[in-house]
């Protein structure tokens, strides 16, 4: 049986919402990025369920594209709740795209900066409200040529291990079809496939208390555990099979290779 494209109608009780001046601009973004995926891309989503109807989550994915927050957005839209993103704090200079952010409770992360941990804490506050927080744990759209994931930051792991909330693995692939930030390739036409598969959330429960998320080796093995299914997703879409370790941009870089 092929799953429904959406599930806002099955799931009409329980659609999240926002309120006050946020009702506006998410009825704005929704009006603007609905029809940009359309337009650029049929998207095929499978698993989508997996997304809870109510309650919080920590959605894990990859990351090659900057379109992939539009396509994730209304795909999760799609699944009745409101993503929030930890993104790069410098969209929040863009008019019009800042209100947005505001109103949707985005979480702009500050690279670099003794403001870098602040995201963190609003992730976390945000699971503790029963939000929907969306990371991708390389931080970056990848480096690797095939478009494999990146070795990710252990900052996905101190979220899932600090609050006992479902963590759901997901993989998206096609949208660096359409943009190709590196090699600065903007290819619209013919319209693109973008695949986005949800995995049934992993199990993190022999990982957690006892100090557990402050514990380097654990918050290693922990990040290491979900970018693998993360990655074993995208295995599946593609059809092919994955490189034996994530990439390392650090290594590429010395010995020559890698994108730009």
């Amino acid at each position: 049986m092929t799953e429904p494209r959406s599930l806002r109608r099955q799931r009409k009780q329980t659609c999240e919402t926002v309120h006050g001046s946020g009702k506006l601009w998410l009825g704005l973004a929704r009006t603007t990025f609905y029809p940009i995926t359309g337009a650029l891309g049929r998207t095929r989503v499978s698993g989508m369920s997996n997304i809870p109807a109510t309650g919080p989550a920590l959605l894990v994915m990859n990351h090659v594209s900057h379109l992939d927050p539009v396509y994730d957005a209304v795909t999760v839209h799609r699944a009745g709740r409101i993503p929030r993103f930890l993104a790069k704090n410098t969209l929040w200079d863009v008019p019009v795209l800042r209100n947005i952010m505001l109103g949707t409770g985005q979480i702009p992360v500050f690279r670099g900066t003794s403001d870098a941990q602040k995201s963190l804490r609003e992730a976390h506050r945000g699971l503790a409200d029963g939000k929907v927080i969306l990371i991708y744990p390389e931080g970056t759209i990848t480096k690797d040529p095939a478009g494999w994931p990146m070795t990710p930051k252990v900052g996905v792991a101190r979220l899932a291990l600090s609050n006992d909330v479902p963590v759901v693995p997901a993989a998206r692939w096609g949208t660096r079809d359409i943009y190709d930030h590196y090699q600065k390739k903007f290819q619209p036409f013919p319209r693109k496939e973008v695949t986005i598969k949800f995995g049934e959330p992993v199990d993190l429960s022999s990982y957690r208390g006892k100090g557990k998320e402050e514990d380097k080796g654990t918050l290693q093995e922990v990040t290491r555990l979900l970018m693998l299914r993360v990655r074993e997703l995208l295995a599946e879409i593609r059809g092919e099979q994955p490189p034996a370790e994530f990439f390392d941009p650090r290594n590429a870089k010395r010995s020559g290779n890698g994108a730009a």
